[in-house]
């Protein structure tokens, strides 16, 4: 019997992970990816001598990985490292926060630099970590559109917890209420950036993502977080996967409300299930008939986007990291610009990756690469031209903030703005993550893995359930694989 086909539009992350899992279940898997590259948002590019991730820098949850791997036996393991210090942060007065991977010192360095209670940090990590373990199995693992799924005594148990998850107050409420010390506050109130939303808006629920940190563990990848996507090209060779590059997808063919297969550059690929890792927005303004459009879905509320610069730089700074927070002094006011205007605030925070501090290769010797971030509102089809005002902008800030002269140790420079992000990535409006989660009922609102309407279509990747960001990617494909396992007979069970 001739093996059942899928087709898997983009090589994201959760595109890849996807096709990995369907090809061990015995599919014959086609990738087709429209740019001559794969990864996504999760690239990587050179300039002279420096390398840059293009995009994710913080790495959570490897086990997703090494569960890949685990799953198709690949005989070369994924080779990455626990940070012992996560994040430096930086304040407009001088202050800087050094939160070390130990909860222990991370309390007490919050203690001496905030003066905050040290109690008080215990008391929200292990709110954050309750939140999680009561959730974790309920919204991230599984499709919150099947009814069978809350039937369960786990969702009863959820349920029953539902008043102690913070839906009905905001994260920054929530914050405010447990620390003394706006510090302290605006550095917790971050983690909703790491969704692309408003801490302002956002559930307190959202307060779940520093578990992942202080309890799970940030990592790096031993050669860059590129590494995760050349490593997740080499299981899906291995396992047989096609990949096509430079195949922009037309069209996805329907017959009798059933995806029959795509068309790519008016070629026809014929499949029994068609599988997209493209924004949402993509799929239906592009390659659906109008019919099936989900107004409702697509209208909410959009994530933030970025604008990246990235700099090679002449010279070291110990006072850096891999991951750094040079923080905006009205955090209020940033993303109000984010999301009610057209352009970022004038005093964005800044968010500076450099992962030539532990790969050394990324940088020549007594050099670094930095690649250097602020939110900034996603486009809505109207160009904003704010460039030379947000570089003039962060330049100022780094300067002051870090007590340097930046522009004379840049060597090499390229950026990164919305419209380019859209360009490469397809992601709506350049917006880094869908739907923003500035809702009580965000995590319902986000589209199903599966089209209710078109037999044998799927969805994977950030624009979807369970959300954006790397971890949450992979389980998208990993509930998208038990989704198709559930409705459609393979020729090969595993």
């Amino acid at each position: 019997m001739n093996p059942k086909k899928a087709i898997v539009i983009g090589s994201g992350i959760g595109g890849l992970a996807v096709a990995i899992r369907l090809a061990k279940k015995g599919y014959k898997v086609t990738v087709l990816e429209k740019n001559s590259y794969g990864g996504g948002k999760l690239s990587e590019f050179y300039l002279d001598a420096f390398r840059f991730d293009k995009g994710p820098s913080l790495f959570t949850l490897p086990n997703l990985i090494d569960e890949l791997t685990a799953l198709v036996e690949y005989p070369k393991q994924f080779n990455y490292f626990k940070l012992d210090t996560i994040t430096h942060y930086f304040y407009e007065d001088g202050t800087r926060v050094n939160a070390s991977a130990d909860i222990s010192k991370f309390a007490h360095e919050i203690y001496v630099k905030l003066e905050e209670e040290e109690v008080q940090v215990y008391k929200h990590l292990k709110r954050s970590k309750y939140y999680y373990d009561t959730t974790a199995d309920l919204f991230l693992t599984q499709s919150l559109s099947q009814i069978k799924n809350f039937l369960n005594l786990k969702t009863f148990r959820g349920i029953i917890r539902a008043p102690r998850l913070g839906l009905t107050s905001t994260m920054h409420k929530k914050n405010a209420a447990t620390f003394k010390n706006k510090k302290t506050v605006q550095l917790f109130d971050r983690y909703a950036t790491y969704n692309g939303s408003n801490p302002y808006k956002a559930p307190a629920l959202l307060n779940i993502i520093p578990h992942l940190e202080f309890g799970q563990g940030a990592f790096l990848p031993q050669e860059g977080m590129h590494q995760i996507t050349s490593h997740l090209l080499n299981l899906a060779a291995f396992v047989g996967v096609e990949i096509q590059y430079n195949a922009t997808v037309s069209e996805i063919i329907i017959e009798k409300d059933c995806a029959i297969g795509v068309k790519s550059d008016d070629v026809v690929f014929k499949s029994d299930i068609v599988i997209s890792d493209a924004d949402i927005h993509t799929i239906y303004n592009r390659l659906l008939p109008k019919k099936y459009y989900p107004r409702k879905l697509l209208n909410q509320e959009k994530s933030s986007s970025a604008y990246v610069f990235y700099w090679g730089i002449k010279g070291s700074f110990p006072a850096l990291g891999l991951h750094n927070i040079l923080f905006s002094d009205n955090y209020k006011r940033e993303f109000d610009c984010i999301f009610n205007t057209d352009k970022p605030d004038v005093d964005p925070t800044i968010y500076i990756n450099i992962t030539s501090k532990y790969c050394k290769k990324d940088a020549p010797e007594n050099s670094e690469n930095w690649f250097v971030m602020v939110n900034v509102p996603h486009h809505q089809g109207t160009v904003v031209n704010y460039a030379s005002e947000v570089r003039k902008n962060v330049i100022a800030k780094v300067n002051r903030m870090l007590q340097v002269d930046i522009e004379k140790h840049i060597v090499v420079e390229s950026k990164l703005d919305p419209i380019d992000i859209e360009k490469q990535t397809s992601s709506y409006g350049g917006s880094l993550y869908g739907n923003s989660s500035n809702n009580m009922f965000s995590a319902f609102l986000r589209h199903a893995n599966y089209s209710s309407k078109i037999k044998g279509l799927y969805f994977v990747g950030g624009s979807v359930h369970p959300g954006g960001g790397i971890p949450l990617c992979l389980l998208s494909a990993k509930i998208a694989t038990q989704l198709i396992s559930d409705k459609e007979s393979t020729y090969a069970v595993i």
